[in-house]
């Protein structure tokens, strides 16, 4: 009944998490275990005085909680300071080993423990999202009875992954990635606690800054990629973490992508002129450069959607429905699976006839309205649904056209200023072609010839 390693920390098998202090030759990550919940970097909406969760680890509450959230961000971390109430007993399971037998068992020994030795069982459930219809449902009881205290966790949204019955009797919390300054705080007190290295080394500037892009809000990643980068120093004798320590380290050169500077915007610049400019091997190539320097894949895909409305519009009326595709795959499945919707997406998007007609024709309408160009709405296109508004004219000579075999019909639409005015103007590129001829002939009905 091992739990699956996930979070920021191991969780043992059963029991309360040990006294013992932990090995010295344990990994880094889990010699900077936290102790206490004032320990616990990020996730300060949940750890503020008075939150849910704070007040289930300080033994104040008893509710089922489903921790949601991106690897390394401590769920199981969480878990283990919820277990570590005094009055409570740890089991875990893991969702890829464990079934509805196991799980039998393990209520069947909370029940026991509570009526023999008024302990309250903790069940915490890694993954479980991964635990069938039929898994999940027997817990349903156990949980709703507070036989067991339930704390699962899961890296998917768990409305599409846990049953609703079990969901609606859990307190969701959701967990989110470490920002830069938390994964700056992490390192830097691994660096010099005595339980990580110890001041043995010092870390740059530039290699902190390089270590906290290639964590990506992942905390067990950060402390991962520093111990790795400081063994690698203490071989070659040295005593400084520097950048060329950390590309060794990570085998890896994403240390030359700047989140925050010259390199971020221009390599983001590049991609999209690669798939403006149609070439989608050069866009794949700056993509993967993004990605691999743990670029927001958030980011990436909010570029996608914008890019297949400037860049591509009506020539492609599926472009917008790929990037908004690929956007929700980031969302809902993430990192690394993800990186195959916005490639995806990329190359849909550089083979994509391309037009510029959406952004310079609402550019254009923009620009007169702010310019003044408003007019009065026509008398014949107000809202005539009240008393009195015949008397006024309004909605008087409205024409339905629907009402008409062809359901378009001769009438003015912008107010008296902008009648004429063009601000679409289609291409003859790929399915805008077709929009090209049909709009003149749409035009020359309801403007009159």
């Amino acid at each position: 009944m091992a739990a699956e390693e996930e979070g920021l920390f191991t969780l043992p098998a059963t029991g309360t998490p040990p006294a013992e202090p932990v090995r010295a030759d344990a990994p880094l990550a889990v010699r900077m275990r936290p102790r206490t919940l004032d320990e616990v970097v990020g996730q300060a909406h949940l750890l503020r005085p008075g939150a849910p969760l704070r007040r289930l680890v300080e033994g104040g509450d008893a509710a089922s909680v489903l921790l949601h959230g991106p690897p390394g961000t401590g769920k199981t971390t969480l878990a283990r300071l919820l277990a570590a109430v005094d009055t409570r007993h740890i089991v875990a399971l893991s969702a890829l080993s464990s079934g509805v037998k196991e799980l039998r068992e393990v209520i069947n020994d909370a029940r026991r423990r509570r009526d023999r030795q008024h302990r309250q069982t903790v069940l915490f459930i890694d993954e479980v999202h991964r635990f069938s219809r039929t898994q999940q449902d027997a817990l349903l009881g156990a949980v709703e009875d507070r036989l067991v205290l339930l704390v699962a966790a899961t890296t998917e949204n768990p409305s599409f992954s846990v049953v609703s019955p079990l969901l609606s009797r859990l307190l969701v919390l959701q967990l989110t990635s470490l920002n830069e300054d938390e994964v700056r705080e992490l390192l830097r007190r691994a660096v010099t606690d005595p339980r990580g290295l110890g001041s043995a080394v010092s870390l740059s500037a530039e290699a902190e800054d390089a270590l906290v892009r290639l964590a990506a809000g992942d905390a067990r990643s950060a402390l991962t990629a520093l111990e790795a980068s400081a063994d690698g120093v203490a071989d070659t004798g040295g005593t400084v973490i520097d950048v060329p320590a950390v590309e060794r380290a990570v085998a890896e050169a994403t240390v030359r992508y700047d989140r925050q500077g010259d390199q971020h915007y221009d390599v983001i610049s590049a991609f999209i002129k690669a798939i403006r400019g149609s070439d989608p091997d050069a866009a794949l190539h700056y993509l993967a450069r993004m990605l691999v320097a743990g670029e927001d894949p958030r980011f990436v895909a909010r570029r996608l959607v914008v890019h297949a409305s400037e860049d591509v519009g009506l020539a492609d009326p599926t472009a917008l429905q790929a990037a908004v595709a690929a956007a929700q795959t980031v969302q809902l499945i993430g990192m690394p699976e993800a990186r195959l919707a916005l490639a995806q997406a990329t190359v849909h998007l550089a083979l994509a006839p391309k037009s510029n007609t959406v952004i310079t024709g609402i550019d254009e309408a923009m620009a007169d309205v702010r310019a003044g160009a408003v007019g009065e709405v026509p008398a014949h296109l107000r809202y005539g649904r009240y008393a009195g508004a015949a008397e006024l004219g309004n909605a008087v000579g409205y024409r339905y056209p629907h009402a008409t075999p062809e359901g378009v019909l001769e009438q003015q639409y912008p107010p008296d200023a902008l009648v004429g005015k063009d601000y679409y103007r289609p291409t003859r590129h790929g399915a805008e072609g077709v929009l090209h001829e049909r709009l003149a002939q749409l035009r020359r009905t309801v403007r009159g010839g």
